[in-house]
């Protein structure tokens, strides 16, 4: 049996500047972070005692006898793509809702390409697993995706990430001043809004915008050098990284008019109104997660106005994807 365990991602400023549509003509960089909130696989080989070869446990249970009758896209692709062909039992769970801004596509293809890796004793480094989970969304799902989720989920941490022309990438730590990281952490209020959407359709409309909107995702991406500079200004009170969220969010919803809603506006009008300086919807949009930022003495007011969605308190998570449980010394065989 293996267990992974593979952390949800916040990302602050140069989302979809790692769309290749923008990253290959202009490069692109984002500041993200992962969370102490997880998506957890466990693989084992099933007993070869059950009618069924695969046993798979997600939003639906699944019992098969043959990989195209998967329904879960990723688990489908990943057996295909690695040639698995042991019987094997797969079950998924999450800390958070899926489909919400968070990543949690690339938590769980991360996750479980490690596992597959873990099965047949394999080891396979950050940067591989990143590039993996990139190439499975991307080319083998045929999936609306960037590259920033599958870098931060597999690396872990608080980080500074460039897209290059040629699609390679650097994962760079954001080494802040201690008080700076505290007061961060501190100031981050997170709320689910209660809907969940399909990310790849939406990010579907947002890439078909991107050559209309290229000066758009120039100034964003000019947000993250200003960002790391608050980030590291040992004078910063770390009111200017909330007004430069509210800058990017502005920008952000001028891309395409699905990013937003009267929903999504009400919400975030009702945060900055009750104190928080600045905030954004995660992800593609329509929904899912939300953050603000907010200083210690206006949370209570935030909290209070925002009661009818559920606040996630949360950590900076610095572990990346891991594999947390490892014994696969079972191999069943049977005779013909």
């Amino acid at each position: 049996m293996i267990i992974t365990r593979t952390p949800y991602r916040i990302s602050f400023f140069g989302g979809g500047t790692d769309y290749h549509t923008y990253s290959r003509a202009h490069g692109g960089e984002v500041i993200s972070t992962t969370i102490d909130k997880y998506c957890y696989i466990n693989v084992r080989e099933y007993p070869p005692f059950f009618k069924k070869k695969y046993r798979i446990l997600w939003s639906m249970i699944e019992d098969i006898d043959k990989v195209s009758q998967i329904k879960h896209p990723l688990i489908k692709g990943a057996l295909k793509h690695y040639k698995v062909d042991k019987g094997l039992e797969i079950y998924h769970q999450g800390d958070l809702p899926a489909r919400s801004g968070l990543g949690s596509s690339s938590s769980f293809a991360a996750g479980f390409i490690s596992a597959l890796h873990a099965m047949n004793s394999i080891y396979i480094s950050k940067k591989e697993l990143a590039e993996a989970s990139i190439n499975m969304e991307k080319n083998i799902l045929k999936e609306n995706v960037g590259m920033q989720d599958q870098i931060a989920t597999a690396y872990g941490g608080f980080n500074h990430i460039t897209f290059n022309k040629n699609d390679s990438f650097n994962v760079a730590p954001v080494i802040l001043p201690l008080k700076n990281f505290k007061t961060l952490q501190k100031n981050i209020l997170l709320f689910f809004t209660g809907r969940s959407r399909t990310a790849s359709v939406l990010a579907g409309q947002q890439i078909k915008a991107i050559k209309s909107k290229i000066q758009v995702l120039n100034e964003m991406k000019a947000m993250v050098p200003e960002a790391l500079k608050i980030l590291n200004s040992k004078n910063s009170g770390m009111e200017d990284f909330g007004s430069l969220l509210h800058e990017s969010w502005l920008l952000k919803k001028s891309i395409t008019k699905e990013i937003s809603n009267s929903f999504i506006d009400d919400i975030y009008k009702a945060g900055i109104k009750s104190g928080a300086s600045g905030g954004k919807i995660l992800g593609a949009g329509g929904g899912g997660f939300i953050i603000f930022y907010v200083k210690s003495e206006h949370q209570k007011n935030v909290i209070k106005k925002l009661k009818d969605l559920v606040h996630v308190p949360f950590m900076f998570d610095s572990s990346g994807s891991n594999i947390i449980y490892n014994n696969v010394d079972q191999n069943y065989s049977t005779s013909k």
